[in-house]
């Protein structure tokens, strides 16, 4: 893409909120970022195997170190729920108009904007809901990477919280894993110099992510209601935007 200076300014900024929100929740990356990146350029098949390559990078780096704290046990049972709407997904996102799958991001973050805000939560007292939530949630990962909200509603519920973190970052690699191997079949086109390019600067996001995991974790709520009002602003602008354009093609 021919950005400018200040567009790749931007971009560099918005790459290192990803890697911060990322490592310091333990998701989120790309449904905090997205909205941003599509300001720029609103295009998800350029942005998603960028954001892919970064997460596979930098799970496997903070899996290193922890991965006897992963809770593999409920990891396995969700997946059979999670990978079939996960495929479909990611068909829909190489099939799909752009301007389609633009809203829908859109629509998904001003939904969970909302939740953040009003201090809401998505919970069940089902199983059946659960099941649910892990396939709806699938499907929106494989379309646009934002469907962590709705799964981690499920695993916080099943798993410690110290060991959700790392149980996620293990979900997020099968998953991204899948989406990269399905990229390259269908020869989309992935950006690797600027995935490479923006490695660095989103490890600065990385280890401030790293650093503050503890006072996230312990301050979240705080912190999803400022998120969700600076998502709401953002993804709104952005959705009239694109509404626009295909009323006015």
């Amino acid at each position: 893409m021919d950005f400018s200076g200040f567009e790749w300014f931007l971009i560099a900024l918005i790459f290192v909120w990803t890697g911060f929100v990322r490592t310091g929740l333990g998701f989120g990356g790309a449904a905090l970022g997205l909205p941003f990146m599509l300001m720029i350029e609103d295009n998800l098949l350029y942005w998603l195997p960028i954001i892919g390559i970064h997460l596979l990078f930098f799970s496997s780096l903070t899996l290193r170190t922890a991965i006897r704290k992963v809770d593999w046990r409920y990891l396995k049972r969700s997946l059979g729920w999670i990978l079939p709407p996960t495929l479909l997904g990611v068909f829909g996102l190489v099939s799909l108009p752009t301007h389609w799958l633009v809203v829908f991001v859109y629509v998904i973050t001003i939904f969970y904007a909302l939740m953040w805000m009003l201090d809401k939560t998505i919970h069940s007292e089902s199983g059946w809901v659960d099941r649910i939530l892990l396939m709806f949630g699938g499907y929106v990962a494989g379309t646009s990477l934002t469907g962590a909200p709705l799964m981690v509603a499920v695993f916080a519920k099943h798993i410690d919280r110290f060991m959700l973190r790392n149980t996620l970052f293990v979900l997020w690699f099968i998953l991204v894993s899948i989406k990269m191997s399905t990229f390259v079949m269908l020869d989309v086109k992935i950006e690797w110099q600027t995935a490479l390019w923006l490695l660095p600067i989103a490890a600065i996001g990385h280890v401030a992510g790293l650093k503050a995991h503890e006072f996230i974790l312990h301050n979240s709520q705080t912190f999803k209601q400022i998120m969700g009002a600076m998502l709401l602003v953002v993804s709104t602008i952005g959705l009239i935007v694109v509404l626009m354009k295909m009323a006015n093609p």
